[in-house]
């Protein structure tokens, strides 16, 4: 889902007793979320349910990250993982994420269970640090890909 939400430098924090909990379908689209996940979201039980979860996706966080997750949850796997979330108001909250898969009694995937909580404090400085260098080279590879994909279209070459 698209916004247009502004990130703030306002940050949440969790408390040490908080776990936020949501549940989603196959395909990401939120279930269930506990009412510590509608506190800090800042967003309605209405406006969560049946919306993708990445509704609370920080412009911080890069895209590997997700694409490791989707990768491990989609092989059976669970997965663990710092995450910088952003709320309806623009501000921010970082997690210790685990998710795992559901699964009906054959043993198919039906959905995806995610807790978190308060994430310490050397790990949030730890990743965002990477995630930092990770959406630097994000940017650079895209901007190459923008920069080869003109060229091949285009035909003409600048340096």
């Amino acid at each position: 889902m698209k916004r247009d939400i502004t990130p703030t430098s306002v940050e949440k924090v969790m408390r040490e007793d908080d776990f936020i909990v949501s549940m989603t379908d196959k395909t990401g689209r939120i279930t269930y979320g506990n009412r510590i996940f509608i506190e800090f979201s800042g967003y309605s039980e209405d406006e969560l349910i049946g919306t993708q979860h990445n509704i609370i996706r920080h412009p911080d966080m890069p895209r590997a990250v997700f694409n490791l997750l989707w990768s491990k949850i989609s092989n059976r796997e669970e997965c663990f993982a710092y995450v910088k979330n952003m709320a309806k108001d623009g501000s921010f909250y970082w997690v210790f994420t685990n998710v795992t898969p559901t699964f009906d009694p054959s043993g198919n995937i039906t959905g995806y269970f995610s807790v978190r909580r308060k994430p310490k404090a050397s790990g949030v400085k730890t990743a965002s640090e990477v995630y930092r260098l990770m959406l630097e080279a994000e940017k650079k590879s895209r901007a190459g890909e923008c920069h080869r994909s003109f060229h091949q279209n285009s035909g003409q070459h600048f340096e």
